[in-house]
């Protein structure tokens, strides 16, 4: 039998043989493995078609990134003037001036002069206009969160306290005052004193106390290496406070870019000068302040140029003095009031026997005589701790007579 006659007996037979209910389950299971195999391969379709979306998306945002990499740097420049005929006249970063052109989409009413452009590098064309941005380091400068010294924790100043508030807070709560007076309100108070009576310490509690942006320097801060950097500083300082107003500027240390001005100088010598200059062209310059107000403090006033202690720069010089013993007694209460003190300590005792100590003082004498308590392992500060102290942070004070001549 040829191979073509099996295959035909075998079909006839398989026709003739009929199917049987085992038959019909095996189709069935078939069919539904058959389903699940298309379902299976329609989603791995879905997940593939999702998978390729995917990595289009990513060709086409690492295409535009390399375009942008591939386009020519742009030269920032600073715009001088704004010229009648649709052309401005800009100075490049670099140092020369340009009279360039500038296209129709950039409003005109924003190329004012100060205002930092983009310059095409081939033909020096405006780009882009860019935003006036402000050095970091003076961002750091601005104080977020005020400290946790209010007024209730100074003691023996009151009437410092008292001059400070009418002068940086009454203008900037209450300036309809001073319009029905008829007066401009101090924009400058300069606070003078021996170390450690109090000055930066009032300085934070204004910053607690106040609303307005608390804007703290220190005055070695504007000392700068380069040529023009300080004064740089200075500019972007008070741009910031006009920005932020109302804002108080607090510069402590102010001796060290505000000393006398000398006719024989190093060049670093005449670099703070510079700054100096800058900081008193802001004081009391054409532009106005706004709501600005200054603070500084020095423990060294009779070293300042005398051209930043006239009234209209510091309206106001607010001295701190060593504390007599009234104020002495307020100031020890003040670090006493969280202490596990003995019955047998005398505050009024204290504060006699600490004469010529200042406000840092009274409060280095009450840590150390918990520290004696506590080396004794003991939770009371008794009266022979309090002496302890004063023998150890009074004895190496050593004579104040010198500051008597400086500050009166």
């Amino acid at each position: 039998m040829s191979l073509r006659e099996h295959a035909m007996t075998d079909s006839t037979d398989f026709r003739k043989k009929p199917i049987s209910p085992d038959d019909y389950v095996t189709l069935a299971e078939r069919t539904i493995l058959l389903e699940q195999r298309v379902r299976e391969l329609e989603l791995e379709r879905e997940q593939i078609a999702a998978e390729r979306t995917r990595l289009e998306n990513e060709v086409r945002i690492l295409q535009a990134e390399l375009n942008k990499l591939r386009q020519p740097p742009l030269v920032s420049a600073t715009v001088i003037d704004v010229l009648d005929d649709g052309r401005v006249i800009v100075k490049s970063s670099t140092g020369p001036q340009f009279v360039v052109n500038y296209p129709e989409s950039i409003i005109g009413s924003k190329l004012e002069s100060g205002a930092k452009v983009a310059l095409n590098q081939r033909t020096l064309a405006v780009v882009d206009i860019l935003p006036i941005s402000i050095d970091p380091f003076v961002q750091a400068m601005n104080v977020e969160e005020s400290p946790d010294v209010t007024y209730g924790d100074i003691g023996g100043l009151e009437d410092q306290i008292a001059e400070i508030r009418e002068t940086v807070e009454l203008p900037l709560l209450h300036p309809e005052l001073f319009e029905k007076v008829g007066i401009e309100p101090p924009k400058g108070v300069l606070l003078c004193g021996p170390p450690g009576t109090g000055k930066t310490l009032l300085a934070r509690a204004v910053a607690h106390e106040t609303q307005a942006t608390f804007i703290r320097v220190i005055g070695s801060e504007l000392v700068q290496k380069f040529i023009g950097e300080g004064a740089r500083i200075v500019r972007e300082i008070f741009y910031m406070a006009r920005k932020r107003s109302p804002s108080i500027v607090f510069i402590d240390e102010l001796d060290a870019v505000a000393s006398r001005r000398l006719d024989i100088a190093t060049s670093g010598d005449r670099e703070v000068q510079r700054t100096l200059m800058q900081l008193l062209s802001m004081l009391d310059g054409f532009d106005p302040r706004g709501d600005v107000r200054i603070i500084a403090a020095t423990n060294r006033p009779d070293i300042l140029d005398s051209a930043l202690t006239r009234p209209g720069r510091f309206d106001r010089i607010i001295e701190f003095p060593y504390p007599d013993k009234e104020a002495r007694v307020a100031i020890l209460k003040i670090h006493m009031r969280n202490m596990n003190i003995h019955s047998d300590v005398d505050v009024s005792m204290l504060a006699a026997k600490t004469t010529g100590a200042s406000g840092a003082d009274l409060k280095a004498i009450c840590t150390e005589a918990g520290m004696f308590a506590i080396r004794e392992l003991r939770d009371i500060v008794d009266r022979e701790d309090f002496n302890k102290a004063i023998s150890k942070v009074l004895g190496s004070i050593g004579d104040r007579s010198d500051a008597t001549d400086i500050y009166g």
